[in-house]
């Protein structure tokens, strides 16, 4: 792969070649990095990425394949699944980095105070464009929580319900006998109290019978 250094102009008495860096990457890598399999998708996608940090000049090239190696990582730690999540990861890796960018810029020691207070608030809002973006990403990934709606339970007499969330491996909420037989002390009420039987009092009064 070759990337040009977007923040550093070749000298004039350079060549052009001098101002190119060249970086070898394993395919395997590449593919587990942008989430395609397509070659052209592997090298637009990761360039689109390098453009958007700062890459020192190329007469440093050892920082810069450190740069790019930590890029890589985030990238592959991410590990999009397909071609959407590729670009998703993309866009929060370059998204993080202007974050941090614009903090780096606050903090500077010669930064004016209308300055500082630009840059904090752009950082702020990319780390809420960060956090919206972790947010589609597990979202289509199906990691959103799973919500359950009961909409109508029908108890017939002596009968109970349960409504809500049961574990089989937590012994100590569920109402449910364990592996030794015992029956654990969560018992709910009965729905439907019990009927009553008649009353066998003898000291009824009489019936007087009719004429």
């Amino acid at each position: 792969m070759e990337c040009r250094s977007p923040v550093t102009k070749p000298k004039a008495n350079r060549s052009d070649s001098d101002s190119i860096l060249k970086v070898e990457l394993r395919a395997a890598e590449l593919s587990q990095a942008t989430g395609t399999e397509n070659e052209h998708l592997q090298l637009q996608r990761l360039r689109a990425v390098l453009n958007t940090v700062w890459l020192p000049g190329p007469e440093d090239h050892d920082e810069q394949n450190s740069v790019i190696a930590a890029v890589l990582a985030a990238l592959k730690k991410i590990a999009p699944l397909d071609e959407l999540e590729g670009m998703l990861a993309a866009q929060m890796v370059a998204t993080h980095n202007t974050a941090m960018e614009c903090l780096r810029r606050a903090m500077l020691a010669e930064q004016t105070f209308e300055g500082r207070q630009e840059n904090l608030k752009y950082a702020a809002k990319f780390l809420g464009l960060y956090t919206r973006q972790i947010e589609a990403f597990d979202k289509h990934r199906g990691k959103g929580q799973q919500k359950i709606t009961v909409e109508h339970v029908q108890v017939h007499a002596g009968g109970q319900a349960i409504v809500g969330h049961v574990d089989a491996n937590d012994r100590k909420t569920t109402g449910t006998d364990t592996d030794d037989g015992k029956r654990l002390a969560n018992n709910p009420d009965p729905a439907v109290p019990p009927v009553k039987p008649p009353s066998t009092d003898s000291r009824r009064a009489p019936v007087k019978a009719r004429s």
